[in-house]
């Protein structure tokens, strides 16, 4: 009786682990139908790499837990920006970085807004708060193309700016 009891609990874990992966390869499949600059591949394996993206069973729980770890991403992006902002630096990464403080803390707002609206089953407010989201790493980076400067935080923009797209994209599916 206990091998039963424990081969069906077993069956019941791989089944939900297979149902996870199938709805983020579906949602990668159909978000990149609509998003020429989406690579498939990338989003497969940044989803499958990320928890709460892995457990989720539905598209409302993907969104949740992409737009969760993005308000994380864009928190850890302002944390590394106020240590190099402790450092001496050249105006020309100063006056950037310190507008790009602001900027997060409009994307964190945005973040958790668009949570509001998932919840409320409101994809129109979802997709308008996302983009006001995705302003924040992109203008970021404007502003140190403006001072000629490279950006210290390129790299970690450039996951957020991705990680809000693969949210935007999938806000768009079909329900």
């Amino acid at each position: 009786m206990k091998f039963i009891f424990s081969f069906v609990v077993f069956f019941l874990f791989l089944n939900c682990l297979a149902t996870g992966q199938t709805l983020i390869q579906n949602c990668c499949k159909k978000a990149t139908t609509t998003d020429p600059d989406l690579n498939y591949d990338m989003c497969v394996q940044y989803l499958e790499n990320d928890p709460q993206s892995k457990n989720a069973t539905s598209l409302k729980e993907l969104v949740i837990a992409i737009t969760k770890n993005a308000a994380s991403k864009s928190t850890n992006v302002k944390r590394i920006a106020e240590e190099i902002l402790k450092k001496n630096l050249t105006r020309g990464v100063e006056v950037p970085l310190r507008a790009c403080l602001e900027l997060y803390d409009d994307a964190n707002d945005s973040l958790n807004d668009t949570l509001k609206f998932v919840d409320l089953g409101d994809y129109k407010s979802v997709n308008s708060a996302l983009s006001t989201a995705m302003d924040a790493p992109v203008t970021c980076e404007d502003g140190f193309k403006e001072f000629e400067t490279k950006s210290p935080i390129f790299n970690e923009n450039n996951v957020l700016v991705q990680l809000i797209s693969i949210d935007l994209d999938f806000s768009v599916i079909p329900k």
